[in-house]
């Protein structure tokens, strides 16, 4: 009974991430996929695969993390408060950038790079 607000937790940010990926014109069940659903959203932050594997480093993997949420909230065009709450509140920002009305727009050569 103590893994059910887990559970619910989990399945709130993959619904959300499915309605992401739909945004995206991709296939809303990649977020299902551990591992390839962080690849697909590198494809949609313009960055290479292999920064999942810089996620993954302890400790260090936080700022990998950290940057891709803040180039994944531009594209949505979203502010710098909704990046804080993206880290801090997962399950309350998550669903909110995938059931809202916000589109998704690439990111422009001078943006990706910066933090």
């Amino acid at each position: 009974m103590e893994h059910i607000p887990h559970i619910i937790v989990v399945l709130i940010i993959v619904a959300s991430l499915w309605k992401i990926f739909i945004k995206v014109n991709q296939k809303g069940w990649y977020a299902l996929i551990p591992f390839y659903n962080l690849y697909i959203i590198q494809k949609i932050i313009q960055k290479p695969w292999w920064w999942i594997i810089l996620m993954l480093i302890p400790y260090i993997g936080i700022i990998w993390i950290i940057w891709s949420t803040n180039l994944l909230r531009k594209t949505f065009q979203k502010s710098n408060f909704f990046m804080i709450g993206l880290i801090i509140l997962p399950f309350i920002f998550y669903p909110i950038l995938g059931f809202d009305d916000s589109t998704y727009t690439p990111l422009k050569d001078t943006e990706k790079n910066n933090i």
